[in-house]
């Protein structure tokens, strides 16, 4: 399936990680790994489920400042590609039920690259305003520091 990004609705991020698609793979798929990076430190990250098959639940919570952790991302996996692809929505929660507030769907890539991998992020949204919204939320700080952390995770 081939994708065409809409500038209107989608926010894209893109980096090449010097790791091999294996790796950043494994930290996408392994709860205690996906832990590492997932949320923009210095805050915290739990994953309370990750059945990475379509259908399965993505649940994570996360901690700011020591505090108790809150509810974060609940999320459906639409498709997965072992090794090259995951496909989540937060607009279902696993087993295909429909979520109270669908936000976005996110189409993650892992190409291989002669320095490792390269590493695509596309996140589609429903209308402009969410997009727009996503975007001034802080779509590419986040989704950039989480790149980045992702990365210093799997090539270290």
């Amino acid at each position: 399936m081939n994708i065409n990004v809409n500038p209107d609705l989608d926010l894209t991020i893109s980096r090449i990680i010097k790791a091999p698609p294996t790796a950043v793979w494994s930290a996408w798929t392994t709860p205690e790994k996906f832990e590492k990076w997932w949320i923009p430190a210095p805050a915290l990250c739990r994953v309370t489920t990750m059945d990475v098959s379509a259908g399965g639940a993505l649940v994570t919570e996360m901690s700011e400042d020591g505090r108790p952790f809150q509810p974060h991302l609940s999320a459906c996996y639409l498709d997965v590609r072992d090794g090259r692809r995951i496909v989540f929505t937060n607009a279902l929660l696993g087993g295909w039920r429909p979520a109270p507030t669908p936000f976005m769907t996110a189409i993650i890539t892992f190409a291989d690259h002669p320095e490792g991998t390269d590493y695509n992020a596309l996140v589609m949204h429903k209308d402009k305003e969410t997009r727009a919204t996503h975007e001034e939320l802080g779509f590419y700080d986040g989704w950039g520091t989480v790149a980045e952390q992702l990365a210093k995770f799997v090539e270290a």
